[in-house]
């Protein structure tokens, strides 16, 4: 991808991507409610276990990789071929790259959401927070919920600014944002009885 392209503007930029990975969620969540789905529950970790505890734990599942890099890559495609009839103000937040290269950034972004959720279980395996639940204590458990919120946020937001140009502004806007619509998915999948907690 070309680096004498041009930065989007801010919020245009972050209202893009907010947007496709909201469609990519969308398919995400359906497809974790299948019963197709479950034939993937295989674990992520394979079991393997650190100090006595689970890498990951159970409920990170190769289902969960099986559609959000795919969904995102026809989510970013369908929209960037859409581009040139886009309005101005929309079309000013995206990069003048082809359909191909945005189905390549989507599927690059759709696995980075989900892999930037790995860390972050890692650490409450270690921690002996149980799957699925919340640490105890106050603190430990606000920073955890900011952190469920901003992790998989910060992973689209590395890999577009390793791909192409973006401005501080996208950066911001995009975690405003997406963490509060990160956190209405988790309260959907709650609902959808795929999550434990609605947080």
């Amino acid at each position: 991808m070309s680096a004498a392209l041009a930065a989007p503007q801010g919020l245009p930029c972050a209202l893009f991507l907010v947007a496709t990975m909201s469609l990519a969620g969308v398919a995400h969540a359906l497809w974790l409610r299948s019963k197709i789905s479950r034939r993937l529950d295989g674990p992520v970790d394979l079991n393997l276990r650190l100090r006595g505890r689970r890498l990951f734990g159970p409920n990170k599942m190769w289902r969960g990789f099986a559609v959000m890099p795919f969904a995102a890559a026809l989510a970013f495609c369908a929209v960037g071929s859409l581009r040139p009839d886009l309005p101005a103000w929309l079309s000013a937040g995206m990069w003048e790259i082809s359909p191909a290269l945005y189905a390549a950034l989507g599927l690059a972004c759709g696995f980075a959401f989900m892999l930037a959720e790995l860390p972050n279980s890692f650490v409450k395996r270690q921690l002996d927070v149980a799957p699925g639940m919340a640490p105890r204590g106050r603190v430990l458990a606000a920073v955890f919920f900011l952190v469920d919120r901003v992790d998989s946020v910060l992973g689209v937001l590395i890999v577009v600014t390793a791909a192409l140009p973006i401005t501080p502004g996208t950066w911001a806007w995009v975690l405003l944002l997406g963490p509060g619509i990160h956190w209405l998915f988790s309260l959907w999948l709650y609902c959808l009885n795929v999550k434990a907690r609605p947080v």
